[in-house]
């Protein structure tokens, strides 16, 4: 690991972490947070992916839906207004509205095999983001000036590695780079994602090896063709199987590659020396 011990981390001149867990456990929290410290630059890899490798995708699938409005369609082609997404750190719905839900076109579904064929463009762009990582290292630095670095990665980072290969090609240049630390959650955490999922469900993106299965499973228990599926329904199925197929991930990786903080703890953070103190008890703990 970049910081081996609490001593390590303590007089380290440059502070380096990574953020992982599922959304909704603290990971944009603790990134703004310690932005808002003044010293700490915050690199996005949700932003990054929409803005760098997403941004054509989002943009022509915007403007695809307005070519079937005439009146929009004559104001395109006569380069009379423009088309574009507004995305911000705080706003990424323009790449979950990108990605959407599989199933029928009535209620807003995307065929699966156009469902698959986003899924496959996220996928790349999230590792290019990740692989990313050192070039914002150094320009965080070089250009702007700030000592410490923040990654604040997306829930899905766990379905594009391999925890368990020390060779991983993704997780081995992330720890050249930063200290990897995972939010974790708990039982009451994840119960409360779930009821929040459930209020309001989003995109997600999956490994291809569970999105056929869970694709299937779905089908066969509801008796359904795919055009049938009601979207909304599908991915509130999938939420829960989704949190309990990548816990084990995250663990590994935290396990393997770098350290584990709770969700409480991260709440009760009030600043960053609130945070300097966790990391160096975290990194004490582990020995």
């Amino acid at each position: 690991m970049l910081y081996q011990t609490a001593e390590d981390w303590r007089t380290a001149r440059r502070k380096r972490v990574l953020f992982f867990g599922m959304s909704g456990l603290g990971k944009t929290h603790i990134s703004n947070m310690l932005r808002a410290a003044g010293d700490w630059f915050h690199y996005s890899i949700d932003y990054r992916i929409g803005t760098r490798y997403m941004g054509e995708y989002i943009t022509d699938n915007a403007k695809a839906e307005a070519m079937k409005v005439p009146f929009l369609r004559d104001l395109l082609l006569s380069d009379s207004i423009y088309i574009g997404s507004n995305i911000s750190f705080d706003n990424l719905a323009p790449v979950s509205t990108y990605l959407g839900k599989p199933g029928n076109p009535m209620k807003g579904g995307l065929p699966i095999a156009e469902y698959r064929r986003r899924q496959e463009q996220f996928r790349l762009a999230e590792i290019h983001a990740l692989l990313d990582t050192e070039y914002f290292v150094d320009r965080a630095e070089r250009l702007y000036g700030y000592p410490h670095f923040i990654c604040d990665t997306g829930g899905s980072i766990c379905e594009w590695v391999d925890p368990s290969n020390p060779d991983d090609p993704v997780l081995s240049e992330l720890a050249k780079h930063t200290l990897m630390v995972w939010i974790k959650g708990d039982e009451a955490h994840t119960e409360e994602l779930i009821r929040r999922f459930d209020r309001a469900p989003k995109p997600m993106s999956y490994q291809p090896e569970f999105l056929t299965r869970v694709w299937d499973q779905y089908l066969a228990e509801n008796d359904c063709d795919p055009q049938e599926v009601d979207p909304d329904a599908f991915i509130r199925w999938t939420y829960a199987q989704a949190l309990a197929h990548r816990q084990p991930r995250y663990q590994a990786m935290a396990d393997n590659w770098g350290i584990t903080v709770t969700a409480d703890q991260v709440a009760r953070m009030r600043d960053s020396h609130d945070f300097d103190d966790l990391i160096a008890e975290t990194l004490a703990a582990r020995g």
